[in-house]
């Protein structure tokens, strides 16, 4: 399934910024469907101790409570798809607002965050 197909299907706006919320399921499916796919971005925004106990594979790491990390999310594509999580999904929100105050366009927050992730049963390294 392609990927917009998946988002028009199970994602819910959020009306409050405009972010794609998706459940872990549905985040998965999309996962799976772009492993190969280079503009498509898994984004950790967890600290690098919470990255360590648990992360999706693949997935990139730029905490959100570093110093700089506006200046890391501005060194991003802004053409690329992101596919945005957290602990809970209170920071990849909040990233998420960053990212589109900063002209990103196709940005999506897995539900629940990890949390949801590794309740769904789904895999992590």
């Amino acid at each position: 399934m392609l990927l917009e197909e998946v988002l028009n299907m199970f994602g819910k706006k959020n009306a409050s910024n405009n972010e794609i919320d998706l459940d872990p399921n549905s985040a998965w499916e999309i996962v799976q469907d772009n492993q190969d796919n280079s503009n498509f971005v898994i984004l950790d925004v967890r600290t690098p101790g919470e990255y360590e106990e648990s992360h999706i594979e693949g997935s990139v790491l730029i905490n959100y409570q570093s110093p700089d990390f506006k200046d890391e999310i501005q060194k991003l594509d802004k053409d690329k798809t992101y596919l945005v999580y957290c602990r809970s999904g209170m920071r990849g929100a909040a990233c998420i607002d960053v990212m589109m105050e900063a002209g990103f366009k196709k940005i999506y927050n897995i539900d629940g965050g990890i949390m949801g992730w590794e309740n769904s049963g789904l895999p992590v390294k």
